[in-house]
């Protein structure tokens, strides 16, 4: 069953491009704000937007991203603003996609089945829940499945051939690429090691593979988008938006300056790619 996600990667692809998947969460640094930012993000080049869902505890995400669940859970979002907020940028751009990333517990909380259900119907394409893994998703994949939404899964520098395998057997819509042993923005990644592994990925499935963790400028997108189908880029965006907030979330200067310094970035990145 295909989705835009298979439907954009496309025509990406005929069009010689690759994808830019750009990664905010939902209600930060506050509802008005994130909506406006998702909205900067579609209007000046991503192709794909991967909205975070906030939770206390974003083991996988570095200080920038952990600091905007905080911000967005101080502010007062929940998994219904979340989805409403997928819900609304579906409608508004039609033709591109919607990933929900984020961890088991708020999904758990919610209710699965309902989870994918409501998701569905906000018009989201796909999940990337980081702390399942595949031997732990059977429901989830189940329901997603029936739902036609896709179940994304990492992939990083320490999967092997054989635990590739084993996650490629539950992956749909493409496959993300961790390309740094760590947390999202915490440092670079190499080249050299992307280069290999995405060999090694391409060469057990025919589905999309995009690069992360450790995108963060044009030139980082120009150099591994060249080797994969897309890059996603995240906690430079975040520190884009709130590039005129101070540390304690008051505006050291106007909320216009750190939108435009968001668009300005996006649209580098999307002439990169």
């Amino acid at each position: 069953m295909k989705n835009r996600i298979d439907t954009k990667f496309a025509a990406l692809k005929a069009q010689g491009r690759k994808a830019l998947i750009a990664f905010l969460t939902a209600g930060d640094p506050d509802e008005g704000t994130s909506r406006a930012a998702f909205a900067a993000l579609l209007d000046n080049g991503a192709d794909i937007i991967e909205i975070g869902m906030p939770f206390s505890d974003p083991m996988a995400d570095g200080k920038a991203i952990q600091a905007a669940n905080i911000r967005a859970l101080a502010a007062g979002q929940t998994m219904k603003k979340t989805l409403a907020l997928a819900a609304d940028l579906s409608a508004a751009y039609p033709d591109h996609p919607i990933v929900l990333m984020g961890y088991a517990n708020p999904i758990h909380y919610y209710g699965m089945e309902r989870f994918v259900r409501d998701a569905k119907a906000a018009g989201v394409d796909g999940l990337i829940i980081v702390d399942l893994p595949p031997e732990e998703n059977a429901a989830l994949h189940g329901f997603c499945q029936a739902a036609g939404v896709h179940v994304i899964h990492l992939v990083t520098p320490t999967t092997d051939a054989a635990r590739l395998r084993v996650i490629l057997g539950r992956a749909s819509g493409f496959v993300y690429y961790v390309a740094i042993a760590g947390v999202t923005g915490a440092a670079a990644a190499s080249i050299a090691d992307t280069q290999e592994k995405i060999a090694l990925i391409r060469s057990q499935t025919d589905m999309p593979v995009v690069t992360g963790f450790g995108v963060k400028t044009a030139a980082d997108a120009a150099a591994f988008g060249a080797l994969c189908d897309g890059v996603v880029v995240g906690s430079a965006l975040v520190d884009a938006l709130l590039s005129a907030q101070n540390p304690l979330g008051g505006g050291s200067g106007a909320k216009g300056d750190g939108m435009s310094t968001l668009a300005t970035l996006v649209r580098s990145l999307s002439g990169a790619l």
